[in-house]
């Protein structure tokens, strides 16, 4: 149990801004295993972004009380996911080869195609958010249930690709190569379980809901696909990335899914 809550904060640590005991550090080991907890850490993330809803929702309109919550899941996890994203925008849309793709990347200047990508991100989240909620005003739960789906379905999806791809990069240079090396049936097992079981809980409510994994998972073979062709396997922020698209896919699935079905 020790070792396990140590991998834990050292997943917590990695991921999030979230202050651990003084005793964690990112230890390769512990990192590797460290995996199967990140769908985990979008239950934390999910859940602190909706309490963040929730209280701006009291004095303020549900609009506001979205963007709120957005700003506060960016600063929990340190923009992580979304600096991967606007990377990879930047790197794909800027560069032509492997060599030149990764480089790019690995810049940590921000460019147009990171710029406009993140705007439109941003846009995209806060619409379907907003929609989503006005559907369910009055029931906390379901909401709630939708913020952590989110985080941790995407999670999911993201952390997947280390059990079926390679590493692109030959060196060590990235800070998530670590996370690259290897990986047991406990990182596989504890990455689907905590990754869908909140999924499952909202579809108690729904049972449609159960089809937003046709979308997610598909984004994320395509996603996958596209890496492969282009840098032989993936990064760190392909990881990012994938996170971030599958979230918003997520939300519009949903919405269409509760909508229209």
């Amino acid at each position: 149990m020790k070792k396990e809550l140590h991998i834990f904060f050292t997943c917590l640590m990695f991921y999030t801004r979230i202050p651990c005991p003084k005793n964690i550090d990112h230890h390769p080991d512990y990192l590797n295993k460290a995996t199967r907890y990140f769908p985990l850490i979008g239950w934390i993330v999910g859940s602190i972004s909706f309490i963040s809803y929730y209280i701006f929702s009291l004095f303020l309109s549900i609009e506001i009380a979205v963007i709120f919550a957005i700003i506060t899941s960016i600063l929990t996890t340190g923009a992580f996911h979304e600096d991967g994203f606007a990377d990879v925008c930047d790197g794909f849309g800027g560069g032509w080869t492997k060599e030149k793709i990764l480089i790019i990347m690995k810049d940590s200047a921000i460019g147009a195609y990171g710029a406009i990508g993140l705007v439109m991100l941003f846009l995209l989240k806060f619409k379907l958010l907003s929609e989503s909620i006005l559907l369910f005003s009055n029931h906390n739960l379901l909401i709630i249930l939708l913020f952590i789906s989110a985080h941790s379905l995407s999670r999911l999806a993201a952390i997947s690709i280390i059990f079926t791809h390679e590493y692109s990069r030959e060196d060590a240079t990235s800070k998530s190569k670590p996370i690259a090396k290897n990986h047991t049936w406990k990182e596989v097992f504890g990455s689907f379980f905590f990754g869908l079981l909140p999924l499952f809980v909202l579809s108690y409510f729904d049972y449609k809901i159960l089809f937003a994994l046709i979308p997610v998972f598909l984004t994320r073979y395509f996603l996958v696909r596209y890496f492969q062709k282009w840098i032989n396997g993936y990064t760190g922020d392909c990881l990012g990335a994938t996170q971030q698209v599958c979230e918003v896919v997520f939300y519009l699935s949903t919405l269409f899914l509760w909508k229209f079905i």
